[in-house]
């Protein structure tokens, strides 16, 4: 499989079909620090980061946010004194789409190069 982090986000139709567990199975092996979890019915990506101080939380929040914009595809972030939470899920398809790997593998390569 491709490496994720050299992919783009492709936009999606509403109503498109959301992964498998099997595709979803497939892809967290190239993201597996993040948790699968469903939250009323949809699935989505979640990954706690650590920080040592506020400002480091606020700095990589920012580097996430720019990465999104880029992408165009926006995830819940959760900022607090040296933590910083994301999850990514697709609205679109009410639950998780290869758009939603993309983007924990950009995350994660962000925080590996922090």
């Amino acid at each position: 499989m491709p490496d994720l982090t050299l992919q783009k986000c492709v936009p999606c139709e509403s109503g498109a079909p959301a992964l498998t567990e099997e595709e979803i199975e497939d892809y967290r092996k190239d993201v597996p620090r993040w948790k699968v979890l469903e939250i009323e019915g949809v699935k989505r990506l979640k990954r706690r980061f650590s920080f040592e101080d506020f400002a480091q939380a606020l700095k990589f929040t920012n580097k996430i946010g720019e990465i999104a914009e880029e992408q165009d595809h926006h995830p819940l972030i959760k900022l607090t004194w040296g933590r910083v939470t994301i999850e990514w899920w697709t609205h679109a398809v009410d639950g998780l789409h290869k758009n939603d790997f993309i983007m924990a593998a950009k995350t994660s390569q962000a925080f590996e190069n922090f």
